[in-house]
């Protein structure tokens, strides 16, 4: 980030909304970094050891099939794109290769244990809008498919800024279709007892931009950490920020 101000057409009137919903992963934390090398050990171990073997996962299909959707939404994408049938199994089954649960519990597996091992900090940028958005006092929640949501708040040190968080072990309890859905931004606008039409969302991913196209949310704010700019564009953002911090008046651009 350089040290110019803000461009005053990314400047966001924050106070004239409802509430913010945010995606996590990529939002807030960089984790979305730590998800994509998760996902990618894990497919290269299933990749490698299938006959004939096959080639490695990339940052496209990263982004293509796995990026913001519910874990084994993912899994089921990948497999589907490469024509590889494997049962859904269950969402206990041990970490492996066998089923769907079980591919998708290897990945989360190693995002566990990296996170463990070397923690994670918020975005600044992120920081300051959430610092912003507290002074104001504009309701927030978090909105994310991952079933780590609450770990990586805890990691993060942001769990008590958020009373609402509506992540993917929620999603399932509750029966919500995960994104590119609006169901899980719209179960988090009725939690926090705004309707979606006050409500901007948050999203680094094109699924979730889609999420909050489909939902009528006043305001879908993408958020391009450096790749996916005119994706999110197409996908129904109505702006698109390098950073959080390019949207406050006076912040570093």
């Amino acid at each position: 980030m350089n040290t110019t101000q803000s461009d005053p057409a990314d400047i966001v009137e924050w106070s004239d909304f409802g509430a913010v919903l945010f995606d996590l992963d990529g939002v807030l934390t960089p984790t979305a970094e730590v998800h994509e090398r998760a996902w990618t050990t894990m497919f290269d171990e299933f990749l490698a050891q299938l006959e004939p073997a096959q080639p490695g996962f990339t940052s496209i299909d990263y982004l293509t099939y796995v990026d913001g959707k519910p874990r084994f939404d993912g899994v089921r994408s990948f497999l589907a794109s490469r024509g590889i049938a494997r049962p859904d199994g269950e969402t206990s089954d041990p970490p492996g290769f066998t089923t769907v649960g079980a591919l998708g519990n290897r990945k989360n597996q190693l995002f566990s244990e990296t996170l463990r091992r070397d923690g994670i900090a918020a975005y600044p940028g992120s920081l300051a809008l959430l610092d912003l958005l507290e002074r104001e006092v504009v309701p927030m929640a978090v909105v994310s498919s991952s079933r780590n949501a609450p770990e990586v708040l805890r990691a993060a040190q942001l769990s008590e800024r958020f009373t609402v968080v509506v992540d993917g072990n929620v999603a399932e309890n509750r029966n919500l279709a995960g994104k590119p859905a609006p169901d899980m931004f719209l179960e988090a606008a009725r939690l926090l007892d705004v309707s979606p039409d006050r409500c901007v969302v948050v999203e680094d991913a094109v699924s979730g931009v889609a999420a909050g196209r489909a939902g009528d949310f006043a305001l879908v704010l993408g958020v391009d950490r450096g790749s996916s700019r005119a994706a999110l564009l197409a996908s129904g953002a109505d702006r698109v920020v390098d950073d959080l911090a390019e949207t406050i008046a006076g912040g570093q651009k």
